[in-house]
């Protein structure tokens, strides 16, 4: 016969145990969880990238190791947005890790920026609209600006599949994110995919995935 000391003790183990089932179940909402979420367009995850490009002149900071390097760097300052990142991603159906990623090639988290423009005057906030192909609006860092940028690229990727229905879901997502920064009349053929640019940005979005996006 067990002892009434020892089945009390057993019965509040199981319901202790019991009422932590709740909070595991809830946090493996794919729409939570950011390991699990990354939008309409592909997982990076699983995509074959070779990093920042290598040439003569830069043999030591390139590849994916010069990609996570950069990104790395930029970490503190994208992590104000993180929030905020999250919430357009989702909003547009963006992988968050992918913006993070332009967030740092474009304007290294804002750090990069004069009042929110390039050197040249020519491209405005954290993802760098050019004011030749777009018509900025909002400030440079706000929820208004991103959601306009995120957008914009969200519907490059989807012009991208209409135009190219041939085409395989990670050329689209790598065609969409170059039609955004060089415009869709630059894309006639998969070698017009600017392979510097996509593969910059994917080791930098695995990086930025694996720390939080």
């Amino acid at each position: 016969m067990v002892p009434l000391v020892v089945f009390w003790g057993l019965a509040a183990l199981i319901g202790t145990s019991r009422g932590s089932y709740p909070v595991v179940t809830h946090s493996m909402n794919p729409h939570l969880h950011h390991r699990l979420y990354h939008g309409c367009y592909g997982d990076i995850m699983t995509m074959e990238t070779f990093g920042a490009p290598c040439d003569i002149n830069n043999l030591i900071n390139c590849g994916i190791h010069g990609s996570e390097m950069f990104a790395e760097m930029d970490l503190k300052a994208i992590r104000v947005y993180r929030t905020l990142i999250k919430e357009v991603g989702q909003r547009h159906c963006v992988d968050p890790a992918i913006i993070a990623a332009i967030i740092s090639r474009e304007s290294h988290g804002g750090a990069g920026l004069q009042n929110g423009w390039d050197h040249t005057g020519q491209r405005f906030g954290l993802m760098q609209l050019d004011k030749r192909m777009y018509h900025p609006i909002g400030s440079w860092d706000s929820k208004e600006h991103l959601l306009q940028s995120a957008g914009i690229l969200a519907e490059r990727i989807k012009a991208i599949q209409r135009k190219f229905p041939t085409w395989n879901a990670v050329q689209h997502l790598k065609g969409g994110l170059t039609a955004f920064r060089s415009g869709m009349e630059t894309m006639v053929t998969p070698a017009d995919i600017d392979a510097d640019l996509v593969d910059d940005v994917i080791a930098r979005a695995k990086f930025y995935k694996r720390h939080g996006f």
